[in-house]
């Protein structure tokens, strides 16, 4: 309930010694002085307002009281001034909640955060009060610089390209020589029993090939998903962490690829599947494939302690249930150093050339082994760690655990799930108050660092291709059988295209790094995996969209502001999302209206799109704009 009769919304106003832009950001470096300076209105009478502080870490409540500060134009000021080393405990990070309560004539008052827009509001119910964020990072926390401003471009090696070499294929894969047409092998039913053994003959060699449209692109970072020697096609069962999979290339396809590649300044990303192996691997062995003793063949072998066996040595912990994916035991300090040591998996293949690491199932891997694969990283190279985290990764709870990943120690970035998901919401529904408070709340919640670092994408191999989600057709009751001869139909392949086309527009203009997922913009269309799995359909893309890819790629390297410029939303209503990138002297626009009706922006500025000068720019219905503020 709102107390201020006047309809006056209390303010809270924030000051930093380090970040210019304070109020844009509820994360702040250990060393940093923040001051909260709360503003009520003068009629409330207000008195003994304190700040009340959750100190997530400890588990412990701590109020302090606030000093007079300056009144203003109606309202009177409180402030609080934060001495982090002191209430981080000799810490040097943490996460705490805050919001402030105080006397108001015959009623205690809480300024609470409101959910919908992010506001405080004053309510007078304490069980419903929601308080607002605020982490704490280690000074020395920084993420890499070489991944701001660039382009990543996700490719399943298996699916994106062949060339004239012919690989070795083990006697229990299948091949689909049906590059164009061919149907992935599915389960019956969703969640179903498949072998994943069936391949269409994509290679290392292939991509090293077409290094050259990739640039042309825009790409500067290749993320690959797992490409070491395993059973299926999609590599997430490894079978040896320090052998490159024959069938890709091998070892001299990967050296290759990471020489090439560097010719035409661009990074390779491998994928990291170190919460679990395979069960046909050479540490577990249970099909006994390799010439080892794994830890299924013998409580004696060196691999057993890696595992967790309830009976052995049928009954093991595996991930998610799957018993080809036995769970490794992420405590146990040999995997550690096999994986994080000086001749471990991370530094190897560093040194071979690899740029960073992308980490599978992050929420499911020991914090100590985050740290571990972190502090390697950053003692070969500066390379980046970048974890598949679903949500908010700020203040994420997996497995009953609050994480701290953006603390200082553990991850640069992570996958931007919630944006992927506030963009598709807009584009099918018009919600534009959504995709600002989403957007608003994980910018201030994620260091700026961070931000600026984030893998922005609308598809992976783990979502229904982007393309297919905005046709707006329900498919999620169809059979597999169904879904394997599915085709859009004409009239929703075209809007879909359309608002692709305003979708990549907004991942490449927010804060982070865009991520194409191989072929979308390409136009594949493919509902859940393995559907989403189709190999890339070289000679029959849509010209349309891979234009549009392009000059959106250009457009976004020729703008400093697009690297490291903050961010702010300025419009949300009915369908049109209006936001801006700036600093100190620069300021770029983006209008985006997925409404019916015209929309009026009232910027002076030159069109990045078309290139036009106007004192004011009409948006049409279904389209974008980018202006670059007159100076």
């Amino acid at each position: 309930m709102n107390h201020c009769e006047t309809g006056t919304r209390p303010k809270i106003e924030k000051q930093s010694k380090l970040e210019p832009y304070a109020g844009l950001f509820s994360a702040f470096a250990c060393s940093d002085v923040l001051t909260l300076t709360l503003f009520l209105p003068h009629e409330l009478s207000a008195k003994n307002v304190m700040l009340e502080l959750w100190c997530d870490d400890v588990m412990s409540r701590m109020s302090f009281p606030t000093v007079a500060g300056e009144a203003s134009d109606g309202y009177d000021a409180f402030v609080y001034t934060f001495d982090f080393a002191a209430i981080c405990s000799g810490m040097d990070n943490g996460l705490f909640y805050y919001h402030f309560s105080f006397d108001s004539t015959d009623k205690h008052l809480y300024v609470s955060r409101n959910c919908r827009d992010l506001m405080p509001e004053i309510i007078s119910d304490a069980g419903a009060v929601s308080s607002y964020q605020l982490t704490v990072y280690s000074d020395s926390f920084k993420t890499p610089d070489s991944l701001k401003g660039k382009i990543m471009y996700q490719i399943f090696t298996d699916r994106f390209a062949k060339d004239d070499r012919i690989m070795p294929v083990r006697p229990d894969a299948v091949v689909n020589s049906d590059w164009y047409d061919g149907v992935p092998e599915y389960p019956e039913y969703p969640g179903g029993f498949v072998k994943n053994n069936m391949f269409f003959g994509g290679t290392l060699w292939g991509i090293i090939e077409k290094l050259p449209y990739l640039k042309e692109l825009g790409v500067d970072i290749i993320y690959l998903n797992p490409i070491f020697e395993a059973y299926s096609n999609h590599k997430y069962d490894t079978g040896n962490y320090m052998r490159v999979d024959a069938m890709f290339g091998g070892d001299e396809a990967f050296d290759a690829l990471v020489r090439e590649a560097d010719k035409l300044g661009i990074g390779i990303i491998l994928d990291g599947v170190f919460n679990h192996t395979g069960s046909d691997s050479i540490y577990f062995n249970k099909n006994g494939r390799y010439n080892s003793v794994g830890a299924y063949n013998s409580r004696e072998s060196e691999y057993y302690d890696w595992y967790i066996f309830t009976d052995y040595p049928d009954e093991y912990e595996s991930w998610w249930g799957i018993e080809i994916l036995p769970k490794i035991n992420g405590k146990n300090s040999a995997f550690r150093e096999f994986i994080c040591g000086e001749n471990g998996v991370i530094k190897h293949y560093l040194k071979r050339g690899a740029y960073g690491w992308r980490l599978d199932v992050a929420d499911e891997l020991d914090e100590d082994m985050l740290k571990g694969i972190r502090a390697a990283a950053k003692s070969e190279k500066d390379a980046p760690v970048i974890g598949e985290v679903w949500e908010d990764a700020s203040n994420k709870v997996a497995y009953d655990r609050r994480r701290h990943y953006f603390r200082g120690y553990e991850l640069d970035s992570v996958m931007n799930y919630p944006l992927r998901r506030a963009v598709i919401d807009f584009l099918l529904k018009g919600d534009s108050e959504q995709i600002a408070r989403i957007t608003t709340e994980l910018y201030m919640h994620y260091p700026k660092a961070v931000s600026d670092a984030l893998m922005n994408f609308l598809g992976t191999h783990d979502t229904e291709r982007i393309l297919t989600v905005l046709g707006g057709e329900d498919i999620s009751e169809k059979s597999n059988a169904e879904l394997s001869v599915y085709k859009m139909s004409r009239e929703n392949r075209e809007k879909a295209t359309e608002l692709l086309k305003l979708a990549y527009l907004i991942i490449a203009t927010m804060p982070g790094v865009p991520c194409i997922y191989y072929g979308d913009e390409a136009g594949l269309e493919g509902a859940r995996d393995p559907f989403n799995r189709k190999p890339y359909p070289w000679g029959r893309e849509n010209g349309e969209l891979v234009s549009w890819y392009k000059t959106v790629g250009s457009l976004r390297k020729s703008e400093p502001l697009f690297k490291d410029g903050y961010y702010r939303v300025l419009e949300s209503d009915s369908g049109y999302f209006v936001y801006e990138r700036f600093n100190d002297e620069k300021r770029i626009v983006v209008a985006v209206n997925r409404s019916n009706a015209e929309r009026t922006l009232d910027v002076n500025g030159a069109s990045l799109i078309n290139g036009e000068e106007r004192d004011g720019f009409i948006i049409r219905p279904m389209s974008a704009d980018i202006i670059k503020a007159a100076e």
